[in-house]
C-alpha cells in the first residue's frame, strides 16, 4: 500500500514521474472507468469519463462528488499525461492511499495508477478500470433458476404459505389438551407464520443492503416449501419410528434427513440472494446448518439433568394405518403364539 500525500511524507518537493521504458507517449487516453466501491469491494456505483483529466471531492465542481464528510473540496485530480495516469492529492488533510491491484508491477513512482487499483480517501474506495480490463467468464444457468421461476410466482408463493398455515394449525390443534376454536387456531397459525417468515424477508434484507437483488418472492417461496419439507421429514422420521425399534439404523439414518432439508435450504437462499462463488455459497450453508443443529443439540444436553427420575422412551403412538407391514387380528396372534411355544416345548423335550 503506497500513501501519496505531502502532509504526511517527510519531503515537500513533488516526485517527478519517469514514464515506463514500454509505454508509448502517442498513446490516447480512451475512457476510463472508476467504481465507488465498499470495504468489501462491492460496486455501489460506476462512472464511465472521457477526458484527459478527472478531478474528485466533495465540491460540486468535481468530475466525481463524493459525500464523505472526510474528503476534501477538491481532494485529488487523476491525470493523464506522458502515456500514463496519474494520481494528484491536492494537499488535502487526511491524504490519499493508492492501493496496488498487482503489487508485482515495477512502478518506482506511485503517482502510476494501472488498471484495477483502489484509490482510498477518507472512508471511501475508488477502484480505477481501463476500457481494455478483462471480465470474468460469464456464469451460465443453473438448473435451479427453472424451478426458482416456478416457486417464486406470486399463485404459488400464496399456495406455500397457505399450506404452511394449514399444517401449523393442525400441529397447534393436536398440542393442545383441551378444544379450541377456529379462531384461535388461526390466530395460532398466522404468528406461526409471522415467524417463520423472518428467516427469508431477513435473507432479502440483507441481499438488499449488500447491493444485490433482494428477491423477495423467491426467499419466501423457497423458504416455506422447504419449511413444509422439514415437517413432511419429521412426520416420516415418525412413521419409521413407529415401524422398527428404537436402537434401528435406519431411524438413525432418517434423522439426518432434516439436515440435508436445512442445508438445501440455505444454499438456496445464498444462490438467490447472493452473487457469491459455489465454493463460498457451500461454506455458508455448512456453518448456519452445524449452527442451528449443533446449537439446539447443545441446549438440549445443557438442560438435560445427570440423573432423570423420568427416563424417556419411545412412545410413538400413531393410527393403524401408519403401520407399513400388515396387522393381524387377536385369534392370529393367539394361534402363532401357541404354535411358537409347542415349537419351544418340543426343542426342550429333545435336549
Amino acid at each position: 500500500m503506497e500513501v501519496t500525500n505531502s502532509k504526511l511524507s517527510d519531503f515537500n518537493e513533488v516526485t517527478q514521474v519517469t514514464p515506463n521504458k514500454n509505454v508509448d507517449l502517442s498513446l490516447e487516453p480512451g475512457e476510463i472507468i472508476i467504481e465507488e466501491i465498499t470495504r468489501n469491494h462491492k460496486l455501489l456505483h460506476r462512472h464511465r469519463l472521457n477526458k484527459n483529466e478527472v478531478s474528485i471531492g466533495r465540491g460540486y465542481q468535481n468530475d466525481i462528488i463524493l459525500a464523505d464528510p472526510h474528503i476534501c473540496a477538491q481532494h485529488l485530480t487523476i491525470k493523464f499525461a506522458q502515456g500514463v495516469w496519474q494520481l494528484n492529492d491536492n494537499n488535502s488533510i487526511n491524504g490519499t492511499v493508492l492501493e496496488k491491484h498487482n503489487k508485482n508491477l515495477e512502478d518506482k513512482t506511485q503517482q502510476i495508477i494501472n488498471d484495477g487499483d483502489v484509490i482510498i480517501v477518507g472512508k471511501s474506495q475508488l477502484r480505477v478500470m481501463f476500457s481494455d480490463h478483462k471480465v470474468a467468464e460469464t456464469i451460465a444457468f443453473s438448473p435451479f433458476e427453472s424451478l426458482i421461476d416456478i416457486i417464486r410466482n406470486p399463485i404459488a408463493v400464496f399456495i406455500s404459505i397457505a399450506l404452511f398455515m394449514l399444517i401449523s394449525a393442525n400441529i397447534s390443534y393436536l398440542s393442545q389438551p383441551t378444544e379450541i376454536n377456529i379462531s384461535q387456531l388461526f390466530v395460532s397459525a398466522l404468528k406461526m407464520t409471522l415467524i417463520f417468515a423472518v428467516w427469508p424477508v431477513g435473507v432479502a434484507l440483507v441481499s438488499h443492503l449488500t447491493k444485490h437483488d433482494p428477491r423477495i418472492l423467491a426467499q419466501l417461496g423457497i423458504s416455506f416449501t422447504f419449511f413444509i419439507l422439514l415437517w413432511l421429514s419429521d412426520l416420516f422420521e415418525e412413521i419409521i419410528a413407529f415401524n422398527s425399534a428404537s436402537s434401528s439404523m435406519l431411524g438413525l439414518i432418517i434423522s439426518l434427513l432434516p439436515i440435508g432439508i436445512a442445508f438445501s435450504l440455505f444454499w438456496l437462499n445464498s444462490y438467490i440472494g447472493f452473487h457469491v462463488s459455489a465454493k463460498r455459497r457451500m461454506i455458508v450453508a455448512i456453518s448456519i446448518t452445524t449452527l442451528l443443529f449443533a446449537g439446539s443439540y447443545l441446549i438440549q444436553y445443557s438442560k438435560k439433568p445427570e440423573f432423570n427420575p423420568r427416563p424417556q422412551y419411545n412412545a410413538t403412538i400413531m393410527a393403524p394405518k401408519f403401520l407399513i407391514a400388515p396387522s393381524s387380528d387377536v385369534n392370529t396372534f393367539l394361534e402363532r403364539s401357541n404354535a411358537l411355544f409347542e415349537q419351544a416345548s418340543k426343542a426342550a423335550q429333545q435336549d
